[in-house]
Parts: C-alpha cells; structure tokens; sequence
C-alpha cells in the first residue's frame, strides 16, 4: 500500500477527558500532565507510560517519548483491542464505549509544528518498545508499513500497526478536525462538551473504528 496522499493521525482519549483538553486548548504530554492534576479517566499503562519517559527519539536526541502527545495512524488501534477487552495492565476498566478518536491531518499538523518551531516524529512501530525506530522527515513516511496501519485483523502485524505521530509537549485544539464516537450516547455527551463559541470539530458515529 502507498502512502496515503492526506494521511490521518488519531488520539484515543476517554470523553470526560474533552473539557480539560478544551479549557486547556491542547492535548498535554505524560510529561506535562504529571505536575498537572487534570479532571479526567486516564486510559493506558502506568507501566508503559513511565517507560515511555525513558526512551529517547533518535531523531531529537535529548527529547523523550513521553514528552510528546502521542496518536496513531489509524482508528480502531491495538490499544483499543486490549481497552475492549479488559487487558489486566489496564488501570482502566470501563470498556471501549466511553473511548473517543480524535482526528487530525498529518501534513496540517507538521505545518503548524515546523511554525512554531516544536519538534515532532513519527515512529515505525510502538513507540513503548524498547527497539521502536524513528524518523523526522516526511519524505520517510514511505518506511511505514500501511498494509499494516490499514489491516483490520493485524494479529500477524502488530508492531508496525502501531506506528505512532509524536508532537512535542502539546498537541492544539484547533488542529483537531474530527471526532469519531461509537455510540448515541457518547455522541451527545462530546456535542455538550463542545464550546459554544471557538472551535468546533465535527462529531460523527464511527461504529466501524471499534471492536
């Protein structure tokens, strides 16, 4: 498969995390968020998560995994799998339904980045693993594996599915164009988080990014 022409980047976050991200303006790194006691359920692995502080990008010596707002390439990820199923090293438990995807567009976002002058990377394969490459150069994006991104039943291609886009620090509000839910429910509760005033992506029901 070719490199997508207008490449996505997605970010899973549980909804009662949106009203902190939009009085924020931004989604905050592990590394910020640890001096910062937000509102909100944190999803992932503690375990994982202080790892990720650990190891270093290749492409911006100096700069951590963990001090970067992670996303993937593509919804339906393989967290989300072991979110849906209850994975024991989860400190949450509340299922997939309370999960939301936020999407943005990768050419978008390294535009603004290289503006401000913030460091971003993309990843090869889990960026929590010890023996992840990483690149800085769109002109790479070719080495990510997107039969991979793309697979549906990934069991055999794990590692590159979860190729990863690092921004350093924060990641902006306004750059989030979309946000994919799977139920009614959850669909009404983003609507009522949204500002009234400032932006406003669009939500949409997205069964099909789910388990």
């Amino acid at each position: 498969m070719a490199v997508p022409a207008q490449p996505k980047i997605y970010h899973i976050c549980h909804v009662d995390r949106l009203p902190s991200i939009i009085a924020s303006a931004c989604l905050l790194s592990d590394a910020v968020l640890l001096n910062q006691a937000l509102p909100g359920t944190t999803i992932g692995m503690n375990h994982i998560k202080q790892r990720r502080l650990q190891l270093e990008l290749d492409s911006h010596p100096g700069l951590h995994v963990g001090e970067c707002v992670p996303f993937y390439f593509c919804p339906r990820s393989v967290m989300l799998f072991l979110i849906s199923r209850g994975h024991q090293d989860l400190a949450y438990n509340g299922g997939q339904g309370p999960i939301v995807h936020l999407e943005a567009d990768l050419h978008a976002t390294v535009q603004w980045a290289n503006a401000q002058a913030r460091r971003w990377a993309f990843t090869l394969s889990n960026a929590g693993s010890y023996y992840f490459e990483d690149r800085a150069d769109l002109a790479q994006l070719n080495e990510i594996n997107w039969d991979a991104v793309a697979a549906r039943i990934w069991h055999q291609c794990k590692e590159p599915k979860q190729a990863e886009f690092l921004l350093e620090q924060s990641f902006p509000w306004h750059l989030v164009e979309r946000i994919g839910v799977q139920s009614r429910q959850i669909y009404t509760q983003v609507a009522n988080a949204l500002p009234a005033q400032g932006h406003r992506p669009m939500v949409e029901l997205r069964p099909e990014w789910y388990y």
